[in-house]
Parts: C-alpha cells; sequence; structure tokens
C-alpha cells in the first residue's frame, strides 16, 4: 500500500508493506504514481539499478533518485517495480516506456527526492517508509 501526503511546498510519499523488497516497490510506484496516471504507462522496457549501501534510509533514498534520474535523463515513465533488498544493497528492476506527450498525462513534476523527514523502519509486523519530495 502506498499514498500521498501533503508536506509544505513538497509532496510526501508514504509505503507499508510485509517486506523490505515490496516496500522499495511500493515507494518507487508511489513515485512514479504523483508524476504520471500509471495506467497509461506499459511496461514494455526495463532498466536494472544495482546499489550498495546498508543504511535502509540512504538505500531508499539512492534508489527513488536514480529511478527518477532515469526518468529526466532518458525521458522513461516507469510503472513496474522489482526489488531485492539485501545487507549491502539492493537490485531492482524497472519497466516502463518512453514519455510520450499524446500518451502520457504529467500530473507533476518531482524535482528531486530529500532526506528530509526521510524514514524506513519496522511498522505492524511488516515496514512503512516515508520520504518528502521537491515538486
Amino acid at each position: 500500500m502506498h499514498e500521498h501526503f501533503e508536506h509544505t511546498a513538497d509532496l510526501g510519499l508514504r509505503a507499508t508493506a510485509a517486506d523490505l523488497d515490496t516496500l522499495f516497490a511500493e515507494a518507487a510506484e508511489c513515485l512514479f504514481e504523483a508524476i504520471v496516471e500509471l495506467s497509461a504507462v506499459k511496461p514494455n522496457q526495463s532498466v536494472e539499478v544495482a546499489l550498495t549501501g546498508s543504511d535502509r534510509e540512504y538505500l531508499l533514498f539512492d534508489w527513488l533518485r536514480e529511478l527518477l534520474r532515469l526518468a529526466d535523463q532518458d525521458r522513461m515513465l516507469f510503472s513496474k517495480f522489482k526489488v531485492h533488498v539485501n545487507d549491502d544493497g539492493l537490485i531492482g528492476t524497472a519497466w516502463g516506456e518512453p514519455l510520450d506527450a499524446g500518451k502520457h498525462e504529467l500530473i507533476r513534476e518531482v524535482k528531486a527526492i530529500t532526506y528530509h523527514e526521510l524514514k524506513v523502519e519496522p511498522h505492524e509486523g511488516g515496514w512503512l517508509a516515508e520520504v518528502i519530495v521537491d515538486i
């Protein structure tokens, strides 16, 4: 499960899941749901992301920042995610397609992922992640 929440001039993303792999995938989906109507984004192309690090908060930050960088640099939108988080990093796959102005209606521009109030913590038998994005 994931949702957006208002945060001054920014936007908050909140995800919950039973395990870290699903949590990181939910957070990525929440990010792109803030950018575009996901049902219009077909998972036709994939990109692999491998990151190192043991701090879960920084790993989430790096994962979302890398996806946002790929979206900006390669003009890609992503709608499906699979992630494996381990003790020293993560390996993730994002599926999507190139931005098509005639097909994809952008909801808002996410300029950056921030460290402000960033959290990844145990929550009700599973995990909770919150991150604030600059819009």
